[in-house]
C-alpha cells in the first residue's frame, strides 16, 4: 500500500512539474508574442517624410529646396528642431498616436537616395510609410499632386531614391513650381529663387502642404489623395 502511495505521489509530483512548466513557457510565450505585435504596430505607426534639396546658404529659398522649405515649416508648427546626423538633418514628432521622422539629406539632390534608403533601414519603415516631397516644374505654381508610384519624371533626386531602392513604388509629394522658363535653362529656373509674388503665395500654399503631410500619416495615402490632389 505504502509503495502505491509513492508512486501515485511521484506521478502527481510529475504531473505537476509538467504542468507548471507548460504553462510557465506559455506564458513566457504570450508575453513575448505580445512584445513582437506591439513592436510590429508601433513600427506600423511610424513614417518616414524627406524633403528633397540642396544643402548650403547658396540654395537656401530656391525653388528646387520646397521640400526642405515644407519640412521646416512643419518642424517648426510641431515646435522641434532639426539635429544634424548621419546623411541629413533629422527631427521628430509625435501626432495622433503616429510618430512623424522628417529627414532633410545633406548629400545633395543628385545622392538622395542614399540618405533615404539608409534612414529607412535605421527607422524601420516601409515603403508605404514614406513619403517624398519635391518640387515639380511640371506642375503649375503652388499646386499638390500626390502619387503612390511613378517614374522620376526628369527629377534626378528622384531618380537616385527609385535606384537606391529599386522600385518607382514608393510615395511622392510634388510641389509645383511652375514651368516658367526659356528652352534648357530649367536648372537655372529650379535652382533659381522664389519671386516676391511666388514667395507671397507660399505663405497659403506651405499650410496647405503641411496638411496634406499630416493627413498621409494619419488617414492613409489614398484619403490624401482624394483630398489635396489639385489643391
Amino acid at each position: 500500500m505504502m509503495y502505491m502511495c509513492r508512486k501515485l505521489y511521484k506521478a502527481l509530483h510529475s504531473v505537476a512539474l509538467f504542468l507548471f512548466s507548460y504553462f510557465y513557457v506559455m506564458n513566457i510565450f504570450k508575453f513575448f508574442s505580445k512584445k513582437q505585435i506591439e513592436s510590429k504596430q508601433e513600427v506600423m505607426k511610424k513614417f518616414l517624410i524627406v524633403g528633397l534639396g540642396n544643402i548650403g546658404d547658396t540654395y537656401e529659398n530656391t525653388r528646387h529646396n520646397i521640400g526642405f522649405q515644407v519640412l521646416d515649416a512643419l518642424a517648426k508648427e510641431q515646435e522641434v528642431s532639426f539635429e544634424t546626423e548621419k546623411l541629413g538633418d533629422i527631427t521628430r514628432f509625435r501626432y495622433k498616436g503616429r510618430v512623424f521622422i522628417l529627414l532633410k539629406p545633406s548629400t545633395y539632390m543628385n545622392l538622395s537616395g542614399k540618405s533615404v534608403k539608409y534612414w529607412m533601414n535605421q527607422e524601420k519603415i516601409s515603403l508605404e510609410n514614406l513619403c517624398i516631397v519635391t518640387d515639380d516644374v511640371h506642375i503649375d505654381f503652388g499646386s499638390i499632386r500626390i502619387k503612390i508610384k511613378g517614374s522620376a519624371g526628369g527629377h534626378n533626386g528622384l531618380k537616385d531614391i527609385q535606384e537606391k531602392l529599386n522600385t518607382q513604388q514608393y510615395n511622392r509629394f510634388r510641389f509645383g513650381v511652375g514651368g516658367n522658363y526659356a528652352r534648357g535653362r530649367q536648372a537655372d529656373f529650379v535652382l533659381g529663387y522664389w519671386t516676391k509674388e511666388e514667395e507671397s503665395q507660399l505663405i497659403e500654399r506651405i499650410p496647405i502642404a503641411i496638411k496634406a503631410i499630416l493627413s498621409f500619416g494619419t488617414a492613409g495615402i489614398n484619403n490624401t489623395m482624394n483630398s489635396y490632389n489639385g489643391k
